[in-house]
């Protein structure tokens, strides 16, 4: 209880009782003292390339909370309409709103201007534009690094760089994450315009296991997105179909089931 005569609950008290959360292992982000409060770090590493005919977008599936692995198996690739997808690295989200956001805005604008004709369809530069607005006014707020691929019947392949600040490039590849860092050297120089796309899904998948290899904020399963004038399929492929990097151990089969896989 509390009288007059007694002083209010003070900021130390707080501060105190946040001691004692963090110390039986409640993060110090649910007390109240800032000096308790520590930066949540994210990582992983994104990409996407062009080839004759469309455009593969690739992923790790692991979520970082700091050194914490909060999410082994999350999808980092997600689908705004069903020519034009979306690759997130960031805060995740930050990045889901933002997604959210953009698939009902180019909703609403095929409503209005396209009527019937495609539906499901959106014009790449569209998105990427819706993207880059949303980005780059609300610049201070967010920690969104994404790329947009897609393919439409006006420019045909695209890919779309829109990394932190809100910027946007149309780029022949791109890559994002803190795995970009490892492999940008690689990607510069095994990079080839014109690949068929059997190729170009070897390259991404080749390059994003080379980022698990050597970022630790990287890991998990390798995910595809290949997108053409067809439509779009995906991959998944999993720590044992990766390529191994240089003096990297290879990976050791489990019993499941009494089944070795």
């Amino acid at each position: 209880w509390w009288s007059p005569w007694r002083s209010p609950p003070s900021f130390q008290d707080d501060t105190a009782l946040s001691t004692t959360m963090a110390a039986y292992g409640v993060p110090p982000a649910l007390g109240v003292a800032p000096e308790m409060m520590e930066e949540i770090s994210t990582g992983t590493t994104i990409m996407a390339c062009q080839y004759d005919g469309g455009v593969v977008l690739g992923a790790d599936s692991r979520t970082s909370t700091g050194t914490y692995v909060a999410n082994r198996a999350s999808d980092k690739i997600t689908m705004v309409t069903d020519n034009v997808w979306m690759c997130r690295s960031g805060s995740a989200a930050d990045t889901q709103n933002v997604c959210a956001y953009v698939k009902n805005l180019t909703e609403e604008h095929n409503m209005q201007r396209r009527g019937d004709l495609d539906p499901g369809m959106a014009d790449v530069k569209l998105v990427a534009n819706l993207t880059m607005q949303l980005a780059y006014k609300n610049k201070d707020k967010l920690s969104a690094g994404m790329i947009i691929g897609g393919w439409d019947a006006t420019l045909g392949a695209q890919v779309y760089g829109i990394p932190l600040g809100g910027s946007m490039q149309r780029v022949p590849f791109t890559v994002g994450g803190s795995g970009s860092a490892y492999i940008y050297g690689w990607c510069d120089n095994t990079w080839r315009e014109n690949m068929t796309r059997e190729e170009a899904e070897g390259w991404v998948a080749r390059a994003i296991s080379l980022a698990i290899a050597r970022d630790a904020s990287s890991g998990g399963v390798v995910r595809l997105v290949t997108i053409h004038s067809k439509g779009s399929s995906r991959q998944m492929l999993e720590p044992k179909h990766q390529s191994l990097c240089e003096s990297e151990l290879p990976v050791i089969p489990r019993k499941v089931g009494g089944v070795v896989g």
